[in-house]
């Protein structure tokens, strides 16, 4: 496919099933060093250099396979769960109710001995800087690197804390939900991990105002394979591995991205979400 024109309609099926027609905004290649500026949540939107391009690609309908996606084969997973939360705009409920109920999902879905809730991210489609919140983030992205995943574990824990644990195998989930749903306006869209190859992440200095972390761009590949979950509900998450420390054949990184999708009609409501990340610690 040309990415100077997306041809192809702009919805269809074929052998890996029902597909909408999307753009995603990768990496072209390396020509500029990617870095990313992110301002205080609620300030401003982030400044990302690089040579950014906007590609074609087809995002299928993962609802008939959604039983059999595994964290370790495509990087990413959908499961059901009832939050008591009732507001997921108080930040205290969230930090009070959300981050244990998370805990203990990470720990089922995964089997984790221990399980670090250590942030949470709101997003909003609509004014998200009037409203103190982030923008639905609309670049091929994975928010740890071989080097920020256990930078984050020593920045959180100290290094006395966290030496014995990066000993053992350890990872980094993302767990994504709509606060109210269904949603239908920028939804979320992943890379099956099996189909993505080293080259394909391009390490991303991320700068905040009190430090510096790393995260992974997506660099262009053809290859991929895209999938969402259409219409998810509230009652409906999904979890991400954005690090995993193992090195035996399991997906350690899942790009991901929103994107708009071509079905979604003019009064469809703004997309709220909410994701929380996590350390997952295993004997």
């Amino acid at each position: 496919m040309s990415h100077d024109t997306l041809l192809e309609p702009q919805t269809g099926r074929d052998q890996v099933g029902g597909w909408v027609a999307a753009s995603m905004n990768y990496l072209a290649d390396l020509s500029i060093k990617p870095v990313t500026r992110n301002p205080p949540q609620g300030t401003g939107q982030p400044l990302r250099i690089g040579n950014y391009q906007n590609f074609p690609v087809r995002v299928h309908d993962a609802r008939p396979i959604a039983g059999s996606l595994s964290l370790d084969r495509h990087g990413f997973a959908l499961t059901r769960h009832d939050t008591r939360v009732a507001d997921f705009y108080n930040e205290d409920e969230v930090r009070r109710v959300y981050y244990p109920e998370m805990d203990a999902l990470v720990k089922r879905e995964t089997g984790a001995s221990r399980v670090v809730v250590f942030d949470h991210t709101l997003r909003h489609a609509d004014q998200p800087v009037a409203r103190g919140l982030r923008a639905p983030v609309q670049n091929v992205h994975n928010d740890y690197t071989e080097k920020s995943g256990p930078q984050r574990v020593r920045e959180l824990l100290g290094d006395e804390a966290a030496a014995p644990l990066l000993k053992k195998r350890f990872a980094e989930y993302n767990v994504w939900r709509p606060i109210a749903g269904p949603v239908r306006m920028w939804p979320l869209a992943l890379v099956d991990s099996q189909t993505m190859a080293p080259q394909d992440l391009a390490v991303c200095e991320l700068i905040y105002t009190d430090r510096t972390g790393e995260i992974y761009l997506g660099v262009y590949n053809p290859a991929h394979v895209w999938h969402y979950i259409p219409n998810m509900a509230r009652e409906e998450a999904i979890l991400i591995k954005c690090y995993d420390s193992a090195r035996d054949g399991r997906a350690r990184f899942s790009l991901h991205s929103a994107f708009a999708d071509p079905t979604t009609t003019p009064d469809a409501p703004p997309r709220e979400s909410i994701e929380i990340r996590a350390f997952a610690f295993f004997d």
